[in-house]
């Protein structure tokens, strides 16, 4: 009987401590909600979830065969997250880029069947944000994540809604009439000090052009700007690098 109890007791320990353990490394992991895991986060929880569970089931294996490779994890993940914040190219390696699936309406086929993502998930995601018709899209991205992000069609602005005295909202606000190549979400075209070149080229720009755009807003050098896009109308946002 004693047997009995000192063994339920060092279940319920290890128990404890695993949970513990494993509630703190999560914790230090970061605060992303598991919908938003990247792939390289969700295997590597599933390996501390596989490794508890190995520590869970033999009590006679020592602990530290458990603690030894969960903190390993850890580290790993610290470190790659590091890495993905100093440079971008770590970051897509790991999280990947997110895919166009619908422009401006139009399925991008060759996208889906290179991510094996079929019409029938396509559908569901788009019921799931209340659109019915692939046709109300006007950009639909799928994210490393596996959501799809999706931008409905504006009629209003896009003129199939008249104004009252018969004229187009882009005839009432010309300002609004696109300066540059069409594209419905913002073009990224700095990112953290780096230019670009492939978004400039779509929009027909160049890097003279946009030099010129920062100069005017009182930075000289494309490294002191984190981030730049423009949007379909032709507007530029622009966020420079701060010092912390």
């Amino acid at each position: 009987m004693a047997g009995h109890i000192t063994h339920l007791s060092l279940v319920v320990f290890r128990t404890v401590l695993m949970y513990v353990l494993v509630f703190g490394v999560m914790r230090i992991m970061g605060k992303r909600e598991i919908g938003q895991l990247s792939i390289f986060d969700l295997v590597i929880s599933i390996m501390i979830a596989e490794i508890a569970v190995f520590a869970l089931e033999d009590p006679e294996r020592p602990l530290y065969d458990g603690i030894v490779p969960m903190i390993t994890l850890l580290l790993i993940q610290i470190g790659i997250a590091v890495l993905s914040l100093r440079f971008r190219k770590v970051r897509l390696w790991f999280d990947g880029e997110p895919s166009v699936i619908i422009r401006n309406g139009d399925i991008n086929q060759k996208e889906m069947r290179k991510q094996r993502y079929n019409i029938d998930d396509l559908l569901m995601q788009l019921r799931s944000q209340n659109i019915d018709s692939v046709a109300d899209v006007e950009f639909a991205v799928l994210e490393t994540s596996g959501k799809l992000s999706v931008l409905p069609k504006d009629k209003t602005l896009a003129g199939e809604h008249p104004a009252k005295d018969g004229k187009s909202k882009e005839a009432v606000f010309p300002s609004l009439v696109p300066k540059v190549k069409y594209e419905a979400l913002p073009l990224p075209l700095i990112l953290d000090g780096k230019v670009d070149d492939h978004n400039l080229k779509q929009i027909g720009k160049t890097r003279f052009w946009l030099k010129n755009q920062i100069q005017a807003k009182g930075v000289q050098d494309f490294k002191d700007v984190f981030f730049c896009s423009i949007d379909h109308r032709g507007r530029l946002y622009f966020n420079r690098k701060k010092d912390y």
